[in-house]
């Protein structure tokens, strides 16, 4: 069906125009002025937007935690796939610390069957680094290679996997960790390292140094620290694939908010918040472009879990409000810089060249937000079964009002009673 997003402002990476949007078969086909005619376009349907709305490029996230299999009372597929596109993602890449791991093929390809049945986002599911996520054997990673792909993508053609990570374990023995880096860097696959033990400035700098050994792309989650950003933007200096992303709670708050929530409950998050100092220098690296993508590390837990202490904070119906507000309405950076982290930039990183842009032959997964409209967060109006936020109580300025995956709504917040 061709659609036509009529008259609004549209924003990536690269452009910041108003003008209406052609959708065709579930891909952009061109952007157009603004005032174009319908029937000149062939447009079978239309879609107006509010005045002062923006459409953007749906976000594409690199760390969630979806808890599917094993654990329904936190999240499941469903919750985190309509958490998601009320968040405005269209691309989600969930961690694979589930029961059981996430450390077999198959299971990887049935999450990601059963979220395209589902049809509201598209679910790239991280593989464990080693067998059980034990830290001790990567040989489950030969199941992967297959003699149907590409030169520059080794692996299977029938596996949804961009990623590997052993989440927040890191594999201690440097032999092991190697081994894996180079079967991982054989397959044409990137490594996420949370690098949370051991302290992340160490752990952050031995990852570094171990991938450059192993000739693997290396990309190093939710850094939070100046020293670890540093060691990233010094590897990048040297010419070596390393990416990084941060989270908007370690954008937004800091150690201080941490006791305010209860650093011991409601405040805790791997890695913790940080001083003012290393938030500061997280928005210098965003700056300076050390700083590739914002992703959420989205981790739902149950409130009785989490009063106990579980580490982690809910985050993707939230995420885009909280940046918007803490990085563009205090004038550091504008929405196309803000669209590059959150969609161009983590599409790139998984080597997917169809999404993250508003241009021609792209997918047409679009998020409409309204980026003046302030709310209260009210966890209790989450798609998400977690409730842990920490911005629960705080204004936000930025509101997804509808999300849009191949061109059909999957979202639309004006309809929610």
């Amino acid at each position: 069906m061709r659609i036509l997003f009529r008259d609004v402002r549209l924003v990536d990476a690269s452009c910041d125009t108003i003008g209406c949007l052609l959708v065709d078969g579930g891909l952009i086909e061109a952007l157009l002025p603004e005032g174009t005619d319908p029937l000149s376009v062939g447009a079978e349907r239309t879609v107006a937007s509010p005045r002062g709305s923006v459409l953007l490029p749906a976000f594409v996230e690199l760390h969630a935690h979806f808890r599917d299999p094993g654990f329904p009372e936190k999240e499941t597929l469903e919750s985190g796939s309509l958490a998601a596109a009320a968040g405005g993602y269209g691309t989600v890449v969930c961690m694979a610390n589930t029961k059981p791991v996430l450390d077999d093929p198959a299971l990887a390809r049935d999450l990601a069957d059963r979220a395209r049945e589902r049809g509201l986002i598209d679910l790239f599911p991280a593989l464990s680094l080693t067998r059980g996520m034990e830290g001790r054997d990567p040989g489950h990673l030969e199941a992967l290679r297959g003699a149907g792909g590409g030169a520059d993508l080794p692996i299977r053609a029938d596996l949804p996997v961009r990623i590997l990570s052993e989440d927040g374990r890191d594999v201690a023995d440097d032999a092991v960790f190697l081994k894996a880096l180079r079967l991982a860097a054989g397959l044409g696959l990137t490594v996420s390292c949370h690098c949370d033990s051991g302290g992340e400035d160490a752990a952050t700098a031995r990852a570094i140094a171990l991938a450059a050994e192993a000739k693997c792309r290396l990309h190093i989650a939710h850094v939070s620290t100046a020293v670890a950003l540093d060691a990233v933007r010094r590897a990048k200096a040297a010419g070596q694939a390393v990416t990084c992303e941060v989270s908007p709670h370690h954008l937004v708050l800091t150690e201080a908010d941490a006791a305010r929530l209860g650093s011991d409950g409601p405040g805790r998050v791997n890695p913790p918040l940080r001083s003012e100092a290393d938030r500061l220098a997280l928005i210098k690296g965003i700056l300076d472009g050390t700083v590739d993508a914002i992703a959420t590390d989205h981790a739902p837990h149950t409130a009785a879990d989490k009063a106990a202490g579980a580490p982690g904070f809910t985050g993707l119906e939230t995420a885009f409000a909280a940046c918007k507000t803490e990085l563009v309405d205090s004038g550091l950076i504008g929405l196309s810089r803000l669209s590059s982290l959150m969609s161009a930039n983590p599409a790139r990183i998984l080597g997917l060249s169809d999404r993250g842009r508003l241009e021609a032959g792209t997918r047409a997964d679009l998020v409409l937000v309204d980026p003046f409209a302030s709310y209260a967060v009210d966890p209790s109006a989450f798609r998400s079964k977690g409730r842990n936020s920490p911005f629960s109580g705080r204004v936000l300025r930025g509101r997804v009002l509808a999300a849009y995956h191949g061109g059909e709504s999957v979202h639309d917040s004006r309809s929610v009673t």
